[in-house]
């Protein structure tokens, strides 16, 4: 079906443009209050130049309604810009909120991490300890749900999920209902042996997160990532609402071009973490997770590696088409967040938004970028090939390329 393309974490890849003002026109952009997210003040030269070129050139490339990029290195900000429209005769703007799914599960596990270390759980607690009515939590563990070894279903690739995700864009589901659909069915290998990315390991993380701590998680996650790393304009949204100013997305998913902007979020992640951000809070993000900010230097090595690398493998009860990444020291998947190629990375796809956020800690490179897509636009995410582009160029050697 269509709708396979809003899976949020794109594992499987594991018009003229308008230009930002005071970006190529030489403007100043009006005075802003302290720590807006604006627009770098042009004209753009050197690196700037570069990263404004390879995204003005990928959205003409692949018709894209909007690229919003934030790219920094160790000496600050590089650039910072917002081409093309949000919608027809609306510019975009670096301040716009965009949803961004699979970066709350990379701060669900650096949460996780924050609670091992203050002895309040271990990562090899047996989720019934937290949750004693989920199936199969006797044989799962913390440590299972934050890597995706677990062996459940992921229920974003169910028929009948699908089908009705399809019919009705609007509907609001429960923790429970998609849960549901992931453990009715038989696990798809023994937990830890193997891996495969399921939507359900990071609802109930969610769920476990809220028990060990007693805190509601939209709270947790505010008083542990988004207080401490300065992420003021990062908020949960349960439902369809965006706080304004708002990026609007278009999809053809269902087959008719339309707009997805408000299209129901519930379903993509636990209650409490389905977030929306602007692209300075991406950028943050980026390079706060990717220097282990949160963490000790241990349980930083642990998100990096918890145990996934050599896993990842097809078998009879996981075909190729689940069980698709095989787990190596140059690509795998963490506790939480990607890395590849020394990069540390989450790239979200939802509904007519596609992001990634990535840091490279050799060069203190962070490269944020959200787009939305046009009527022609291709499958995939064009953020993440915008970030590759913009590797290539600014860390040669380094490049971000994922398979």
């Amino acid at each position: 079906m269509r709708r396979t393309r809003t899976v949020l974490l794109c594992i499987a890849g594991l018009m003229g443009a308008a230009l930002p003002a005071g970006t190529a026109a030489g403007l100043e952009p009006a005075v802003v209050a302290p720590g807006a997210c604006v627009t770098s003040p042009g004209p753009a030269q050197g690196d700037a130049l570069e990263v404004l070129t390879i995204a003005q050139q990928a959205q003409k490339e692949f018709g894209l309604n909007a690229v919003v990029l934030r790219v920094s290195s160790a000496d600050g900000e590089v650039l910072t810009t917002a081409l093309g429209e949000s919608m027809t005769g609306v510019p975009a703007e670096a301040s716009m909120q965009f949803r961004t799914g699979s970066v709350a599960i990379v701060y669900m596990g650096a949460v996780l991490l924050q609670l091992v270390e203050e002895g309040k759980a271990s990562l090899d607690d047996p989720v019934s300890r937290w949750l004693p009515d989920v199936p199969h939590g006797s044989e799962i563990t913390l440590r299972m749900l934050g890597s995706s070894t677990s062996g459940l279903h992921d229920y974003v690739t169910d028929p009948a999920f699908l089908a009705e995700l399809e019919a009705k864009p609007f509907r609001a589901w429960t923790s429970a209902e998609v849960i549901g659909i992931a453990t009715d069915k038989p696990l798809l290998y023994e937990p830890g042996t193997n891996w495969s990315y399921s939507h359900a390991n990071f609802n109930l993380l969610g769920e476990a997160l809220e028990k060990i701590s007693g805190v509601p998680l939209d709270r947790l996650l505010k008083e542990r990532v988004y207080g401490p790393l300065g992420l003021s304009g990062t908020t949960n949204q349960d439902t369809p609402q965006i706080p304004e100013p708002v990026l609007h997305a278009f999809t053809s998913e269902r087959g008719t071009y339309e707009e997805s902007t408000f299209w129901n979020p519930s379903w993509t992640t636990t209650p409490g973490a389905v977030l929306v951000q602007n692209i300075c809070d991406l950028d943050r993000s980026a390079r706060g997770i990717g220097t282990g900010e949160l963490l000790s230097a241990k349980s930083f090595k642990t998100q990096l590696d918890p145990g996934t690398i050599g896993l990842g493998h097809p078998t009879d009860s996981c075909p190729d088409s689940v069980c698709l990444l095989t787990n190596t020291a140059a690509h795998h998947f963490g506790l939480g967040v990607i890395v590849v190629n020394d990069w540390i990375l989450t790239n979200p796809s939802f509904s007519g938004y596609a992001a990634i956020q990535a840091y490279l800690p050799a060069e203190k490179l962070a490269i944020s970028v959200t787009v939305t897509q046009g009527p022609k636009s291709p499958a995939g995410n064009s953020a993440q090939t915008i970030a590759e582009r913009i590797s290539a160029a600014l860390a040669p050697g380094h490049e971000l390329k994922m398979r």
